[in-house]
């Protein structure tokens, strides 16, 4: 689904972990792409949930395609959130992409999840955009 709705943008790679988290959500949500310049066009502000694709020094966190999505003003001012997927054991980049795109685009961090996700995560996920979107605020500065 596209449009006024979507509150959700994701990247996911082949491995479509992060796929198979935002469909356990059951929410609208759009996809950028693995590869090509089709990048998604929010409507509305989001929250972007992101794989964490980090070397051991924690280079490379976040994926190319999603900085690309990012690198445009008008996409990024509609960012609100990020939730961040990544795998335990490589320890202190755990979910690293989530912390990087907060400190670049001064947002929170609401979630962090191994792989898919558990069921637990999805839950907790859906009742935390629930509540989130509920508290946001109207007025823009």
């Amino acid at each position: 689904m596209v449009g006024p709705a979507t509150k959700i943008v994701y990247f996911s790679s082949r491995s479509s972990n992060t796929a198979r988290f935002v469909a356990g959500l059951g929410l609208p949500a759009l996809r950028i792409p693995i590869s090509g310049d089709d990048q998604p066009r929010p409507y509305d502000p989001f929250v972007l949930i992101c794989p964490t694709y980090a070397d051991g020094e924690g280079r490379g966190a976040v994926p190319k395609q999603v900085i690309r999505f990012l690198n445009d003003p008008t996409r990024r001012a509609l960012l609100r959130g990020v939730i961040a997927g990544g795998n335990r054991n490589f320890g202190p980049t755990f979910a690293l992409a989530g912390e990087v795109i907060s400190r670049k685009c001064n947002v929170p961090v609401l979630h962090r999840f191994e792989l898919a996700g558990t069921d637990t995560d999805i839950a907790r996920v859906r009742a935390g955009l629930k509540k989130f979107w509920g508290m946001e605020c109207l007025t823009t500065a």
